[in-house]
């Protein structure tokens, strides 16, 4: 049977550069992920009934629909904010070489 290989990026936002890196490298250290891209960048939201504003680093994450739930659960365990932004988005086109190039990063 042919397996499936559904590309997602994922975006989470960290309080900062340190933290985007140190979970970057764990995500890809157990192959969770294939690359992680990030920027720092201002983010205005809600957050206990107040409008909150903070300087925040807002990372690319691409990775594969099986692999999310494992990199999800890493991301929770290891992230300071009580409530992490982790959204993941299908990648509904993508160049050949890109995708074999991640297929290959996220084996193990």
């Amino acid at each position: 049977m042919k397996s499936s290989f559904t590309p997602l990026l994922v975006l989470c936002s960290f309080p900062d550069e340190n933290t985007a890196r140190q979970i970057g490298t764990l995500l890809l250290e157990k192959q969770l992920a294939a690359c992680m891209s990030f920027a720092i960048g201002q983010s205005i939201y809600r957050w206990q009934g107040s409008i909150e504003s903070a300087t925040e680093v807002l990372a690319q994450i691409k990775t594969s629909q099986s692999h999310y739930p494992a990199l999800e659960t890493l991301i929770r365990a290891h992230h300071p904010y009580q409530v992490p932004e982790i959204i993941a988005l299908p990648i509904t086109e993508i160049s050949s070489s890109y995708l074999d190039w991640m297929k290959e990063s996220l084996s193990s």
